[in-house]
């Protein structure tokens, strides 16, 4: 859109961590306001109230409003296929952190809801909105780096370590595949986004000091359809660290970020590697991706600017959680086709 909406508005179902980030990242927004959280647990209502904001036990009031104009999902990976398709059913547009499913079926019917309603559904995959993505991303489409050979990517960090075992985060039936729900699920979705289609993968799970039962490190190698290939690890127990780096004939490149997306703190490090020349580096500030992802939603729901995330690849990066899933378990690679 050429200027801002005048105005969106939005529920947020879920108080935790996630919802309350949100919530907290939207205050003082010149045109996207939080009308109100949708939370079943009534104790965590008074600090919802203390926002300024409505609290709900249910959807049923917020999506009786017809001046709610969308509602942001950040309620338990289980949940979210059904409430998907409850608020599409409403007319709303829904936005959805990650995961969109726990598996490519459910994540297909999220899809379709969507599609059959005609309302817009978003997908919490900030980082393609961080400018030294869009940078990467450019220079890829331009073909800038050369033939590209490979990637390495890393997310890992220890923001949930207190977590007490039995907590949904970590079971395997909710959170599989130790950080995939959490952070690696960011990575394969850069991925898909960078170099299209995944053609199959070998994934090991571990678990070497929480005690969970999903496990507290996963490892993932990939071959894409279009020939490049990549690895990737997600951490959650170990210091903060993010990194992206993609191999070209001709040039590399290197992402380093300081701080995680909700930490607006720190810089955001590129470096560019090319033969018989001087490493360079060009550093980023932290910029509110967070923000910015829900801000494309909105103004996709809106008629403006297509959303950058297709259908397709929001089914595709499911398929890839539901592989590395299988292969974890069983020790096999395991060709996407047969997701």
């Amino acid at each position: 859109m050429t200027q801002a909406p005048q105005s969106f508005t939005v529920a947020i179902a879920g108080f935790g961590w996630w919802g309350k980030h949100i919530a907290t990242r939207l205050q003082g927004h010149p045109w996207l306001n939080v009308a109100g959280v949708i939370e079943p647990a009534t104790q965590n209502h008074g600090a919802i109230t203390e926002m300024g904001l409505e609290a709900w036990d249910d959807f049923d009031a917020p999506l009786a409003r017809d001046d709610i104009d969308a509602v942001i999902l950040t309620t338990p990976n289980p949940l979210h296929e059904a409430q998907v398709c409850q608020v599409a059913a409403a007319g709303k547009h829904v936005f959805c952190e990650k995961p969109l499913g726990l598996t490519a079926d459910s994540a297909r019917r999220s899809v379709q809801a969507c599609l059959d309603a005609g309302v817009q559904l978003g997908i919490g995959h900030e980082r393609r909105f961080e400018p030294a993505m869009i940078a990467l991303r450019k220079a890829l489409d331009a073909g800038k780096l050369g033939t590209i050979m490979h990637a390495e990517a890393a997310f890992s960090h220890d923001k949930l370590i207190g977590i007490q075992p039995g907590d949904w985060r970590t079971r395997k039936d909710v959170a599989p595949a130790a950080g995939m729900t959490g952070m690696g699920i960011h990575l394969s979705d850069l991925l898909i986004s960078f170099f299209g289609p995944v053609e199959s993968l070998h994934a090991f799970t571990a678990d070497r000091s929480l005690g969970w039962e999903t496990g507290d490190v996963v490892t993932v190698q990939m071959k894409f359809e279009a020939g490049m290939t990549a690895t990737f690890s997600a951490i959650l127990h170990t210091p903060h660290f993010i990194r992206m780096h993609v191999f070209g004939s001709t040039e590399w490149v290197e992402v380093i970020n300081d701080s995680h997306p909700d930490t607006p703190d720190g810089i955001v490090r590129v470096l560019t590697g090319r033969s018989d020349q001087p490493v360079t580096q060009q550093d980023y500030a932290w910029e509110d991706a967070v923000t910015f992802n829900l801000e494309a939603f909105a103004e996709a729901a809106l008629g403006g600017a297509e959303y950058p995330f297709s259908p397709q690849e929001m089914i595709h990066n499911i398929q890839v959680l539901e592989a590395i899933e299988r292969s974890s378990e069983t020790g096999k690679v395991v060709s996407l086709s047969d997701v």
